[in-house]
């Protein structure tokens, strides 16, 4: 299954042309391309899908999915393990 995931938007910046986010999903840090969503700023929260930025949500819908996921088992199956080097 492949799901949108909430995440909070740690830090912005510019990889090779392309803008993209460290997204922390839950304890799990990953880039996301925020090109979809150039508005979006440090504090966001936001869904991302396939690690694309695809929208903002709110911080309380945010913590309500991850919850919801996390209890289902399904947020550490669609991140996998943690990025080498990476929190």
């Amino acid at each position: 299954m492949c799901l949108a995931i909430p995440g909070k938007l740690l830090a912005k910046t510019e990889e090779d042309g392309m803008l993209c986010g460290r997204v922390e999903f839950g304890g799990i840090v990953r880039t996301a391309c925020l090109d979809l969503l150039p508005e979006a700023n440090v504090g966001d929260y936001l869904l991302v899908h396939v690690g694309f930025a695809i929208s903002r949500i709110d911080e309380q819908e945010a913590t309500a999915t991850l919850a919801y996921l996390e209890e289902l088992g399904e947020l550490q199956a669609e991140l996998g393990a943690p990025e080498k080097g990476r929190p």
